[in-house]
This record gives structure tokens, sequence and C-alpha cells, in this order.
């Protein structure tokens, strides 16, 4: 398979030597320095193109490689706000493919699939409160993480008693603080800290006065969101319209 990357950091580096290592061929690599790059007959020639790039910039991407008629696999988050709409529009019944995801990790698959589960388990037993904190590098811009919020949406489709995710308790990188997890009853508060060089930890916790229940993925490195990546791609790769985790892991 021909490969484009749209991002060039660290995940796309880590992309680069999985893909590689699956046989793939990487023809074009796009950065913020070379964005005429999406017009070359090496990015047109590209199966699908793997974009990992800031929030911002994720929509227009997507219209420069639909332009070229050229599949995207992406993990960015921003645009769903204020696009979400035009990007159902422009993959449906095939038109164009879009395979998004808050998070590629296959182990991130499974743990969102045991969170939905445990949900329905827990609304039967309204004496538990669920909360949730994420943890991510001093890097990472956004907060609450897109997979909290995907975690977070979950919950609330398959527990009765909460109705909206709100911010809860935020560390800063620069070790300031604000916010509290004391809530309104009908809301799940996301806790966000930032330090060190965490890959990503993501936890759900059900707390009651009998006891706690906790489930947790704790991602040892940035590999496995590449992995989930490169095999998001081989999936699009035959596959169009609007795809997810949903699509490529049958659980």
């Amino acid at each position: 398979m021909k490969i484009a990357l749209i991002g060039y950091g660290k995940m796309g580096h880590m992309i680069e030597q999985v893909a590689l290592a699956r046989g793939h061929e990487i023809v074009c690599k796009i950065d913020a320095d070379n964005q005429q790059d999406f017009d070359s007959e090496a990015f047109a020639k590209a199966n699908v193109a793997i974009e990992f790039t800031n929030p911002t910039a994720a929509y227009d991407n997507y219209l420069k490689a639909f332009s070229h008629n050229v599949k995207v696999v992406s993990g960015s988050t921003g645009w769903l706000k204020d696009h979400k709409a035009d990007v159902e529009a422009l993959t449906k019944d095939g038109k164009h493919t879009l395979f998004w995801a808050s998070n590629f990790s296959v182990g991130v698959a499974i743990f969102a699939a045991v969170n939905r589960y445990l949900a329905k388990i827990m609304n039967q037993f309204p004496q538990y409160d669920v909360t949730m904190e994420e943890t991510h590098h001093v890097h990472k811009l956004d907060a609450p993480s897109g997979t909290a919020i995907t975690l977070a949406e979950d919950i609330i489709g398959n527990l009765d008693r909460k109705t909206e995710w709100v911010k809860g308790f935020q560390h800063h990188a620069d070790g300031s603080e604000e916010g509290s997890n004391a809530v309104a009853p009908e809301e799940l508060p996301i806790a966000s800290i930032r330090r060190d060089e965490v890959a990503g930890i993501h936890s759900v916790i059900y707390d009651s006065e009998a006891d706690r229940i906790t489930i947790t993925h704790d991602a040892h490195s940035r590999e496995g969101f590449a992995l989930g990546a490169v095999l998001a791609a081989e999936y699009t790769q035959n596959h169009t319209g609007l795809l997810t985790t949903g699509d490529l892991f049958k659980f």
C-alpha cells in the first residue's frame, strides 16, 4: 500500500516505522513547511493518507486530500464541533473516505468496549458515582483528551443518571491547578493531569460508600497508537465512507 503522511512529528515518524515494517511504502510526507506537496504527483498516488496534526488544521487537510481522491485516516479531534455535518456529507455514500478515531490503540479499543459494558452493568447500581481521570505529557494542548471525551460519551449513553461530561480538576503543565470534581449529580467530571512525558493514562472510577471499582488503560509508548493507525489504513484501503474503530474491531 502507498501511504502519505500528513504531519511528521513524533507520531508521524513512528507511523512511518510501523508502516515500513509491515511492507508499505511512504510516498509523501507533508508538514507545516511543505503544504504545496498536497498538489504533488506523489501525494495523488497514495492509497491512504494518515493525518496526525493539530486540531485546527485537520478539516482543511481532509478537504485537500479529498480533492485528490485520497482516502484519509485521522486521529485529530478539533474538527468535530464545527465540521461534523460537513464531513458526514462529504463521506456520504462513499463519495470520499475518512477513518476517524480519537485513539487508534488496540488496547484502548478493548478498554472502550469494557467501559461500555461496565456502564451498562452500573446502570443498575445507583449507589456508585462515576468520575474519570486522564493523564498526558506536558506537550498536549487539549484537555480533556479526545479519548477521554469518547469514553465519557459512551458512559453517558449507557448510564441513565449521567447526562453530560464536564471538565473536573485540572493540573496544568506549568504546575498550576484549577477546577474540581465536585459537580452536579447528573454531570460526569473528567480530571486532566499534564506531567512529564506520559504517553496516556485513562481511568474510569465508580465509587460508593462500600467500595470502589476502577478500570485503567496505561499506554507505555506511542507505538500502540501508530500500529492502530496503520491497521486502520489497511482497512480503509478496501472500504469507503465514514469509518471508525467500531468497523475495524468487531467487539
